[in-house]
């Protein structure tokens, strides 16, 4: 698989305007949440994006391209988490959290789908 940059990737793409769009929303979230829930599902939004820009930048092998892929995994699943967190205790609506929860899985199913090809 030949990619000329991280950025044409439609993973990173989604990931990072999802990553976007929850920094948004992480700004209108109750102040006393801003230095532990807001700041972690910042911190794992992010993540996503960054790791798969950092494994391309290290993708001498698919393995380790690979490897980064799968920290950007971890990161998908550990932002459900927050977002499980946000619904629950009522600081983001059924709808709010349907729209970013599917956005969530489908970056997974593009990654594990990436991972796939690159595994082969």
């Amino acid at each position: 698989m030949i990619m000329e940059s991280y950025r044409k990737l439609s993973v990173y793409q989604k990931s990072y305007q999802l990553a976007l769009e929850l920094y948004q929303l992480s700004k209108k979230l109750p102040r006393d949440t801003q230095f532990d829930l807001a700041d972690q599902l910042r911190r794992a939004s992010r993540s996503i994006p960054t790791n798969i820009a950092e494994g391309y930048g290290r993708k001498s092998s698919s393995k380790g391209f690979c490897h980064f892929l799968r920290i950007a995994l971890g990161s998908k699943d550990e932002m459900s988490v927050h977002l499980d967190f946000l619904k629950d205790l009522n600081y983001i609506d059924q709808k709010t959290y349907e729209h970013y929860f599917e956005k969530n899985e489908e970056i997974g199913k593009m990654l594990f789908g990436l991972i796939k090809s690159l595994s082969s």
